[in-house]
Protein backbone atom coordinates (compact mmCIF):
# COMPACT_ATOMS: atom_id res chain seq x y z
CA UNK A 1 0.00 0.00 0.00
CA UNK A 2 1.11 3.58 -0.77
CA UNK A 3 0.05 6.99 0.82
CA UNK A 4 -0.95 8.83 -2.70
CA UNK A 5 -1.83 11.96 -0.48
CA UNK A 6 -1.96 14.11 2.53
CA UNK A 7 -4.17 16.63 2.82
CA UNK A 8 -4.61 19.53 5.83
CA UNK A 9 -8.36 19.08 7.40
CA UNK A 10 -7.74 21.56 9.82
CA UNK A 11 -4.72 22.53 11.71
CA UNK A 12 -4.63 19.68 13.42
CA UNK A 13 -6.19 17.29 11.21
CA UNK A 14 -5.19 15.17 7.88
CA UNK A 15 -6.54 13.29 5.10
CA UNK A 16 -5.01 10.42 3.96
CA UNK A 17 -4.82 8.52 0.66
CA UNK A 18 -3.99 5.19 -0.18
CA UNK A 19 -3.41 3.52 -3.56
CA UNK A 20 -4.87 7.03 -4.54
CA UNK A 21 -8.31 6.09 -2.63
CA UNK A 22 -9.39 8.55 0.64
CA UNK A 23 -8.42 6.31 3.10
CA UNK A 24 -9.00 8.24 6.49
CA UNK A 25 -8.17 10.75 8.30
CA UNK A 26 -5.42 11.22 11.60
CA UNK A 27 -3.96 13.84 13.57
CA UNK A 28 -0.46 15.59 13.02
CA UNK A 29 1.14 13.77 15.44
CA UNK A 30 -0.17 10.31 14.33
CA UNK A 31 1.43 10.89 10.76
CA UNK A 32 4.76 11.06 12.16
CA UNK A 33 3.88 7.89 14.68
CA UNK A 34 3.10 6.05 11.93
CA UNK A 35 5.35 7.14 9.43
CA UNK A 36 2.97 8.51 7.11
CA UNK A 37 4.05 10.30 4.51
CA UNK A 38 3.50 11.37 0.88
CA UNK A 39 4.95 8.47 -1.56
CA UNK A 40 6.01 6.00 0.30
CA UNK A 41 4.74 2.97 1.68
CA UNK A 42 2.35 1.98 4.92
CA UNK A 43 2.74 -1.09 5.95
CA UNK A 44 -0.52 -3.71 6.69
CA UNK A 45 0.50 -4.08 10.28
CA UNK A 46 -0.21 -0.03 11.02
CA UNK A 47 -2.73 -0.02 8.18
CA UNK A 48 -4.95 -2.71 10.26
CA UNK A 49 -3.90 -1.21 13.45
CA UNK A 50 -5.48 2.34 12.76
CA UNK A 51 -8.80 1.17 11.01
CA UNK A 52 -9.08 -1.83 13.36
CA UNK A 53 -8.04 -0.21 16.42
CA UNK A 54 -7.63 3.63 16.59
CA UNK A 55 -10.61 4.87 14.43
CA UNK A 56 -12.95 2.98 15.74
CA UNK A 57 -12.18 3.84 19.54
CA UNK A 58 -12.20 7.26 18.27
CA UNK A 59 -15.46 6.91 17.00
CA UNK A 60 -16.80 5.11 19.97
CA UNK A 61 -15.40 7.87 22.34
CA UNK A 62 -17.18 10.89 19.81
CA UNK A 63 -20.55 9.12 19.92
CA UNK A 64 -20.02 9.12 23.71
CA UNK A 65 -18.79 13.27 24.07
CA UNK A 66 -21.93 13.95 21.22
CA UNK A 67 -24.54 12.04 23.93
CA UNK A 68 -23.50 13.43 27.34
CA UNK A 69 -24.75 17.15 26.01
CA UNK A 70 -28.19 15.50 24.43
CA UNK A 71 -29.56 12.76 22.69
CA UNK A 72 -29.31 11.58 19.39
CA UNK A 73 -31.20 9.32 17.03
CA UNK A 74 -29.08 6.83 15.37
CA UNK A 75 -29.59 8.74 11.41
CA UNK A 76 -28.71 12.47 13.22
CA UNK A 77 -25.36 10.07 15.10
CA UNK A 78 -24.08 8.83 12.12
CA UNK A 79 -24.35 11.58 10.24
CA UNK A 80 -22.11 13.32 12.85
CA UNK A 81 -19.64 10.43 12.75
CA UNK A 82 -19.68 10.61 8.35
CA UNK A 83 -18.90 14.64 8.95
CA UNK A 84 -16.22 13.48 11.33
CA UNK A 85 -14.78 11.58 7.65
CA UNK A 86 -15.02 8.41 9.71
CA UNK A 87 -14.65 5.23 7.86
CA UNK A 88 -17.73 3.58 6.91
CA UNK A 89 -16.99 0.19 8.94
CA UNK A 90 -15.92 2.16 11.81
CA UNK A 91 -19.38 3.92 12.28
CA UNK A 92 -21.37 1.34 12.07
CA UNK A 93 -18.81 -0.15 14.90
CA UNK A 94 -19.27 2.52 17.41
CA UNK A 95 -22.81 3.01 16.40
CA UNK A 96 -23.51 -0.45 17.17
CA UNK A 97 -21.22 0.18 20.52
CA UNK A 98 -23.65 2.60 21.39
CA UNK A 99 -26.63 1.09 20.57
CA UNK A 100 -25.86 -1.57 22.61
CA UNK A 101 -25.53 -0.57 25.78
CA UNK A 102 -28.90 1.36 25.33
CA UNK A 103 -27.60 4.90 24.54
CA UNK A 104 -29.07 5.43 20.96
CA UNK A 105 -32.82 4.18 21.34
CA UNK A 106 -35.15 5.12 18.36
CA UNK A 107 -38.47 4.10 19.98
CA UNK A 108 -36.81 5.81 23.59
CA UNK A 109 -36.52 8.49 21.82
CA UNK A 110 -39.80 9.02 19.90
CA UNK A 111 -41.52 8.78 22.83
CA UNK A 112 -39.23 11.18 24.88
CA UNK A 113 -39.96 14.28 22.02
CA UNK A 114 -43.18 13.56 22.22
CA UNK A 115 -43.95 14.26 25.72
CA UNK A 116 -41.69 17.20 25.70
CA UNK A 117 -43.06 18.54 22.56
CA UNK A 118 -47.26 17.75 22.87
CA UNK A 119 -47.57 21.39 24.56
CA UNK A 120 -46.11 22.90 21.54
CA UNK A 121 -46.67 21.54 18.34
CA UNK A 122 -49.62 19.45 17.04
CA UNK A 123 -49.38 15.79 16.03
CA UNK A 124 -48.64 16.23 12.25
CA UNK A 125 -45.99 18.65 12.97
CA UNK A 126 -44.03 16.08 15.53
CA UNK A 127 -44.21 13.37 13.27
CA UNK A 128 -42.36 15.71 10.63
CA UNK A 129 -39.78 16.67 13.00
CA UNK A 130 -39.49 12.87 14.04
CA UNK A 131 -39.33 11.66 10.62
CA UNK A 132 -36.33 14.43 9.73
CA UNK A 133 -34.30 12.71 12.61
CA UNK A 134 -34.60 9.20 10.64
CA UNK A 135 -37.15 8.07 13.46
CA UNK A 136 -39.18 5.22 11.27
CA UNK A 137 -42.91 5.56 10.90
CA UNK A 138 -43.76 2.19 13.04
CA UNK A 139 -41.62 3.66 15.45
CA UNK A 140 -43.44 7.13 15.03
CA UNK A 141 -46.82 5.30 15.49
CA UNK A 142 -46.09 3.11 18.51
CA UNK A 143 -44.51 5.83 20.27
CA UNK A 144 -48.12 8.20 20.21
CA UNK A 145 -49.73 5.11 20.87
CA UNK A 146 -48.19 4.77 23.91
CA UNK A 147 -48.20 8.24 24.84
CA UNK A 148 -52.02 7.88 24.20
CA UNK A 149 -52.36 5.08 26.69
CA UNK A 150 -50.60 7.13 29.66
CA UNK A 151 -52.71 10.35 28.51
CA UNK A 152 -50.03 12.07 27.18
CA UNK A 153 -51.03 12.54 23.33
CA UNK A 154 -51.09 15.86 21.61
CA UNK A 155 -54.73 17.12 21.62
CA UNK A 156 -54.79 19.91 17.81
CA UNK A 157 -57.38 21.70 19.30
CA UNK A 158 -56.62 22.04 22.47
CA UNK A 159 -52.79 22.83 21.69
CA UNK A 160 -54.43 25.57 19.17
CA UNK A 161 -56.62 27.22 21.97
CA UNK A 162 -53.24 27.06 24.54
CA UNK A 163 -51.29 28.74 21.96
CA UNK A 164 -53.88 31.24 21.10
CA UNK A 165 -53.58 32.18 25.15
CA UNK A 166 -49.68 32.08 25.19
CA UNK A 167 -49.85 34.65 22.58
CA UNK A 168 -52.77 36.80 24.53
CA UNK A 169 -54.81 36.54 21.51
CA UNK A 170 -58.28 38.16 22.15
CA UNK A 171 -61.26 38.73 20.13
CA UNK A 172 -61.72 42.66 21.51
CA UNK A 173 -60.57 44.79 19.07
CA UNK A 174 -58.71 42.00 17.02
CA UNK A 175 -58.96 43.09 13.11
CA UNK A 176 -59.03 40.70 10.29
CA UNK A 177 -54.58 41.60 9.53
CA UNK A 178 -54.09 40.60 13.11
CA UNK A 179 -56.24 36.86 13.19
CA UNK A 180 -54.49 36.16 9.66
CA UNK A 181 -51.04 36.42 11.53
CA UNK A 182 -52.07 34.06 13.87
CA UNK A 183 -53.99 32.06 11.61
CA UNK A 184 -50.43 31.70 9.99
CA UNK A 185 -48.46 31.55 13.24
CA UNK A 186 -51.02 28.07 14.01
CA UNK A 187 -50.29 26.64 10.72
CA UNK A 188 -46.35 26.89 11.20
CA UNK A 189 -47.03 24.89 14.44
CA UNK A 190 -48.57 22.29 12.17
CA UNK A 191 -52.29 23.08 13.17
CA UNK A 192 -54.83 21.91 10.77
CA UNK A 193 -56.59 24.24 8.59
CA UNK A 194 -60.51 22.90 9.94
CA UNK A 195 -58.81 23.66 13.61
CA UNK A 196 -57.26 26.71 12.31
CA UNK A 197 -61.08 28.11 11.34
CA UNK A 198 -62.74 26.83 14.17
CA UNK A 199 -60.98 28.09 16.97
CA UNK A 200 -60.68 31.22 15.51
CA UNK A 201 -64.23 31.81 14.42
CA UNK A 202 -64.98 30.75 17.89
CA UNK A 203 -62.63 33.72 19.03
CA UNK A 204 -63.70 36.44 17.13
CA UNK A 205 -65.56 35.44 13.81
CA UNK A 206 -63.05 36.09 11.41
CA UNK A 207 -63.29 33.33 9.58
CA UNK A 208 -66.39 31.74 7.37
CA UNK A 209 -67.20 28.26 7.20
Amino acid sequence: MTVTGVEPVSRSRYKVYVDECFAFVLYKGELHSYGIRTGEELDEKAYSEIVGQLLPRRAKLRCMSLLQSRPYTEKRLREKLEEGLYPAACVEEALAYVKSYGYVDDARYARDYIEDQKEKKSRRAIEQDLRSRGIAPEAIEAAFASAERYGGAADEEALARRLLEKKHFSSDGADWKETQKMAAFLYRKGIGADVVRRVLRDADGAFET
